[in-house]
């Protein structure tokens, strides 16, 4: 259990999950505790299994664990939870706003709520995970869609979707000095909306500029969309509720920036 929630990340995880509700009239079985709990929803995020097939150590947690983790998405503890170690982050200044990117990753699915043809692979089913991240990689905003959205469509809720995170001094900050993307978010309206806000575009333009060009800052996303398969529940979609998919890539975000926050 220590291994998969050290005690810095449960202190971080007390300041977001709920209270156990109450038995006045007592009886019924015992609670699990929500370490145990939390351990094991990070071994099925981690290890891909289902949620019946829990090591011996972990004992008969499995459908405890899938009932707290949809009660705690309900919650949106692990939005709040990601939230909660982006602060601890910028509060010691190990966040970089001076240049942000954009991408998106796109991910097999098998069924499910929020799915679509990938274009690129033969039109077999998929979603997609849109990010933002900041120059040296932890992700900042965060949603999903099915694979046939157009990346563009992702830009401005995306941007908006930037919580308001502490910074080292003064006001919390939630708007990027820059913003690099490629030949999908390549659209007049989004530069006008992006410089609307402050926010200086670096988008490649069709036809007059390769992707290559902005390889040198636009790498560092590419990294951290291959941190994902680090969570091996994300690599193909079981389930149908978009909103636990939707939990789980919140869970791999927490997890790339807590690696950050004990390196």
């Amino acid at each position: 259990m220590e291994r998969l929630v050290p005690g810095e990340f449960w202190e971080l995880f007390q300041r977001v999950v709920p209270e156990a509700p109450s038995r006045p009239q007592g009886g019924g079985r015992r609670r699990y505790g929500d370490r145990e709990v939390l351990a094991a929803i990070i071994f099925v995020a981690t290890t891909g299994c289902t949620w019946r097939q829990q090591p011996p150590s972990f004992g008969p947690l499995g459908p405890t664990a899938h009932r707290r983790f949809t009660e705690w998405s309900k919650a949106r503890v692990w939005a709040k939870l990601h939230r909660v170690v982006l602060d601890e982050l910028g509060a010691r200044g190990d966040l970089d706003w001076s240049r942000c990117a954009i991408d998106s990753v796109n991910m097999r699915a098998l069924k499910g709520g929020l799915t679509g043809p990938y274009p690129v692979d033969r039109g077999k089913k998929g979603s997609k995970i849109h990010l933002i991240t900041d120059r040296t990689g932890p992700p900042l905003s965060i949603g999903i869609s099915g694979a046939n959205t157009h990346d563009s469509q992702a830009l401005i809720p995306l941007v908006k979707g930037i919580p308001p995170i502490r910074s080292r001094r003064g006001r919390r900050r939630r708007i990027p000095g820059k913003l690099h993307g490629d030949k999908g978010y390549d659209y007049n309206h989004l530069r006008r909306w992006l410089r609307e806000r402050g926010i200086v575009h670096r988008i490649v333009r069709k036809g007059i500029e390769t992707s290559q060009r902005l390889g040198r800052h636009r790498w560092v996303i590419e990294r951290t969309m291959a941190w994902f398969a680090g969570c091996r529940r994300l690599n193909r979609r079981y389930g149908r509720k978009a909103d636990h998919f939707l939990a789980f890539t919140s869970i791999a975000c927490t997890l790339i920036c807590y690696r950050r926050l004990t390196a």
